[in-house]
């Protein structure tokens, strides 16, 4: 009786929503490969390999270290993103952007520390030219002021431009403060371009590597992003659930008219929103360049991509789904390589985006405002 109603409910399933089985089904296969992989097993089917091949435990779990230090700073700069949205109810395209520039003046302000007394050219340094590599452990000073400098800079990059561009706009809708933002983010983006160039720049590289239980090998820098982001995530979660501002937050996303009637400094909470989303948005992308080693002019807007679909993907509105839909982003992009080229690991992650659109709209933390 038990088996009979099992597949009598697998076929509702099946029939009621299709999609799912179907992700159910592509879950177990990509799990049945791995494990056969783990295992040093292929299986051919015809003379065709059906499954399998060779993988280690080490490699896999690199993969995983790898992809929850990029998580974590994607779920870091996307937590502005959704308490932007949540808040002031419109998507910022530059975002990725402020993410750049933060990056660029927490780095120029750790080159120019770490270069001074060197006899290194001041202007050489703060162009990033001049070929030193910082880490965590042999530049700990510097490295910590340009954490700092990205923090604050990107305030008070958001800021301004809250002052000069979205403030005058706020009564109008939302699609006017999305175009607004796209132009905000191409005028960053080139002025970047302008002042710093177009290329590629090695910034960082790990002093120090550490080997954890014989198979998971981090560097220093990849520690510094680790600790940071949990500590910046574990900070925003108590600003939300035990001061009065993050309560006000909670309050103006969910009703801003009653807020404003209540009593809520509207205004305060919109520029404080603004202070946590451009000061997490700064540190996450000086934190990925302290991670990867190099830095460009455009990074930020490439990696919008990515901050989009993990804010999705956790649910719109929801800062610890940013957090969730960030961790989840980033390991599937990095586990990705296991089956696909390192050329088209991206497109895993908008796949994931898309198949957790079609099972829950809503995202996975069902877009709860803010908290």
């Amino acid at each position: 009786m038990g088996i009979a109603e099992f597949a009598r409910d697998g076929r509702v399933v099946v029939g009621e929503r299709p999609g799912a089985a179907v992700v159910a089904a592509v879950g177990g296969f990509l799990l049945l490969d791995l494990v056969a992989k783990l295992a040093g097993t292929t299986v051919f089917f015809v003379g065709t390999k059906l499954l399998g091949g060779s993988l280690t435990v080490s490699s896999l779990l690199s993969m995983v270290v790898d992809g929850l230090l990029v998580g974590l700073a994607v779920g870091l700069a996307g937590i502005g993103l959704s308490m932007t949205y949540s808040i002031l109810d419109f998507a910022n395209f530059a975002h990725g952007d402020t993410v750049t520039v933060g990056a660029f003046l927490g780095w120029v302000a750790a080159y120019i520390t770490a270069g001074l007394g060197t006899g290194a050219p001041i202007a050489e340094l703060f162009m990033l030219n001049s070929g030193r590599q910082l880490s965590t452990v042999s530049t700990l000073a510097p490295v910590l002021l340009g954490l700092v400098v990205a923090g604050v800079g990107s305030i008070g990059i958001v800021l301004l431009i809250d002052r000069l561009t979205y403030r005058p706009m706020r009564d109008t809708d939302n699609i006017s403060l999305l175009i607004a933002s796209i132009g905000v983010a191409l005028a960053l983006r080139y002025l970047i371009a302008f002042v710093f160039g177009t290329e590629t720049s090695g910034v960082a590289s790990g002093g120090l590597r550490v080997t954890v239980f014989s198979m998971i090998s981090v560097t220093d820098n990849e520690i510094t992003l680790l600790v940071v982001s949990v500590l910046l995530m574990l900070g925003v979660h108590l600003l939300l659930q035990r001061t009065k501002l993050g309560k006000a937050m909670r309050a103006m996303a969910d009703n801003e008219d009653l807020a404003r009637v209540t009593g809520i400094p509207t205004e305060r909470v919109i520029r404080l929103t603004w202070i946590l989303g451009g000061g997490l948005a700064g540190i996450g992308g000086y934190l990925l360049v302290l991670e990867s080693g190099t830095i460009s002019f455009n990074f930020g807007w490439i990696l919008l991509l990515l901050i989009f679909a993990a804010v999705i993907v956790g649910g719109i509105g929801s800062i610890y789904g940013a957090m969730a839909g960030g961790i989840l982003i980033g390991l599937v992009d990095s586990l990705a390589l296991i089956w696909l080229p390192s050329g088209l690991t991206r497109a895993s992650a908008f796949l994931v985006l898309i198949v957790v659109l079609l099972l829950r709209p809503s995202g996975i933390f069902g877009g709860v405002s803010t908290a």
